[in-house]
């Protein structure tokens, strides 16, 4: 199946309360802005593919990542502290995986090229600080905490110049992770 194949079977269905009760609404692209399909959102299933979901609407503040299960109460699981107002479809990538990532924003300081996962950019490059990078090949996941932990922000191929601009002001990422496939 192509990966286009793929993306336009992915699909995430929202719900007003908890444990997949009240009104829903599905989604199987990108949504902006989810306040005129419900009223609130507390519980969600993804039936296929992977998305991000985003506390604020237009893809900004706390982002979370949803693969394919069912998240009957997301809040209390994820310490959410308000509901899903957007989410973006992420599309399966097949190929290699690059990313530079550098220890000041507007690529400044030190600079590494990945090309699979890292836990730690400070046990790996001795680097305290994570704070842009240029996304040349696939779509990654970067963590705030080493070993994968705290908050989190999806990064598909592009440049990030400042994490700031992206609603992730004095965020210093510290481990970042490739979407692969088998997330799917």
């Amino acid at each position: 199946m192509t990966s286009s194949g793929m993306n336009m079977m992915s699909k995430i269905v929202f719900y007003e309360d908890r444990n997949f009760q009240g009104r829903s609404y599905e989604c199987m692209s990108d949504c902006p802005d989810m306040s005129s399909y419900l009223s609130r959102c507390h519980s969600c299933r993804v039936e296929r593919g992977c998305f991000m979901v985003y506390d604020r609407s237009n893809y900004m503040g706390n982002q979370y990542f949803m693969k394919r299960g069912e998240y009957a109460d997301y809040m209390s699981m994820m310490g959410m502290s308000d509901w899903i107002k957007s989410c973006r479809m992420i599309p399966m990538h097949r190929g290699s995986y690059r990313m530079r990532i550098y220890e000041r924003e507007n690529y400044g300081g030190q600079m590494y090229e990945l090309m699979d996962d890292c836990d730690s950019v400070m046990d790996r490059y001795r680097m305290s600080n994570c704070m842009s990078c240029n996304v040349m090949d696939g779509h990654w996941l970067m963590y705030e905490q080493p070993h994968y932990r705290g908050r989190m922000m999806y990064m598909r191929p592009g440049e990030y110049r400042n994490f700031s601009n992206f609603g992730m002001s004095g965020m210093r990422f510290m481990s970042m992770r490739r979407i692969n496939e088998s997330w799917y």
